[in-house]
């Protein structure tokens, strides 16, 4: 074997171990969503201040990718993913016992800050050292991967909090941090072999700046975030949508999840085979007219009065799958814009797409009337915009 091939996989880490570590983030947003109607009224607070607490975590993520991109650029991906981890440990424990909605809210975003690490630095990880066509298919098998814990941490966050009640989701979050830290501490190698310097916070942001400043990553981080992180919005407000307007079980809710993540899932499936036979273009195509395609439908069995559990679940079925299909790709188009500055590139990228889920989650809390109208237009408008993104960037690359 050659000195190449072995340097070459000392500085990949087994997919699975990364698969695991960069899903934790997502996990801990997932599991904790079917919780929200019974964490309002055990706090004796409202709908619209639960759904706070998965706002806020949005917003810690995306903040926090903002400084673990550029610290890993400096620092080596390996020694700050240890101590994101330890931070999301300690987080996981302080919202287990939370006294009050405020307490919750406050855990919540260092719990963000801490978890957020494993997204940005499993993306820098898997783009570390590949070419743009490899890193879309690692990336959408990273995804596929990512995507299989989330899908089931809705039904498990379900059947934790019916038996020990939402503070029981922390409680086990904190053994997955604990046993994650663990396995990055004796598993994972570093990848970073190319050091940038740490810049000084004028200078991070006109490396911000710059890659702002570059149409193609604005467009990518733009349709990107638009066809990902929407999808948060319903997932925000359907608790409410399923158990006080379709008056269906808290114990359901978790499988309705797994139906809709598993679709993401699917997506980036279907993304990694897909490829090479229709191209980035083609993808991205593709993804963006799905999911316009699900909302559309969304919003006509509104207007119809016929909204249903199957016809919620269908159409954002549809929609998640146009989601997984789109975000392996953008998110790889996205980063390789600078090859000196994949992690910043990865960072500034998650936090944008956090921020805008953010939004949404709180348009979502803001506007809710009960009905499904309010998800149905965020979606629409996202998936709109996505596709608008995409052309504007591919006809300029024309």
């Amino acid at each position: 074997m050659s000195v190449a091939a072995l340097n070459d996989g000392l500085r990949r880490p087994r997919g699975s171990v990364l698969a695991a570590i960069a899903c934790s983030g997502t996990m801990a947003m997932h599991v904790f969503v079917p919780a929200l109607p019974a964490v309002a009224r055990d706090l004796q607070t409202t709908p619209a201040a639960a759904q706070m607490t998965l706002t806020v975590y949005l917003i810690g993520v995306a903040a926090g990718q903002l400084v673990y991109g550029p610290l890993s650029d400096r620092f080596g991906r390996r020694p700050v993913l240890i101590v994101s981890l330890a931070v999301f440990f300690f987080a996981s424990l302080v919202a287990a016992f939370a006294p009050g909605i405020d307490w919750l809210i406050g855990a919540r975003i260092l719990q963000a800050i801490g978890a957020c690490g494993g997204l940005v630095l499993g993306r820098a990880m898997a783009r570390d050292g590949a070419t743009p066509q490899q890193a879309a298919r690692q990336l959408a098998l990273l995804v596929m991967v990512m995507t299989a814990s989330p899908a089931l941490a809705p039904l498990l966050g379900s059947i934790v909090a019916s038996f020990v009640g939402w503070r029981g989701i922390f409680l086990m979050l904190s053994v997955v941090a604990a046993a994650l830290l663990v396995l990055t501490i004796t598993a994972v190698p570093e990848t970073n072999l190319h050091r940038a310097p740490l810049p000084s916070a004028r200078s991070l942001l006109a490396v911000y700046g710059r890659l702002l400043g570059r149409l193609e990553f604005r467009a990518y981080a733009v349709g990107g975030a638009c066809m990902s992180t929407s999808l948060y919005a319903f997932l925000s407000a359907s608790p409410f949508l399923f158990t006080e307007v379709l008056h269906r079980p808290s114990g359901e809710v978790g499988i309705y999840y797994m139906v809709i993540i598993a679709g993401v899932t699917f997506g980036s499936w279907l993304s990694s085979k897909l490829t090479v036979r229709l191209g980035i273009k083609g993808l991205l195509r593709l993804g963006a007219s799905l999911g316009m395609a699900g909302a559309t439908s969304m919003l006509t069995l509104h207007l119809l009065d016929a909204i249903s559990v199957v016809g919620l679940l269908g159409t954002m079925t549809v929609f998640s799958i146009g989601s997984g299909v789109t975000s392996p790709v953008a998110t790889a188009r996205a980063i390789s814009v600078d090859p000196q500055r994949i992690g910043a590139a990865s960072g500034l990228y998650g936090c944008l797409q956090m921020g805008f889920g953010a939004l949404c989650t709180l348009l979502a809390g803001i506007w809710h009337d009960g009905t499904a109208l309010p998800v149905t237009l965020i979606l629409l408008a996202a998936s709109t915009t996505s596709q608008l993104a995409f052309l504007v960037v591919h006809k300029r690359a024309d």
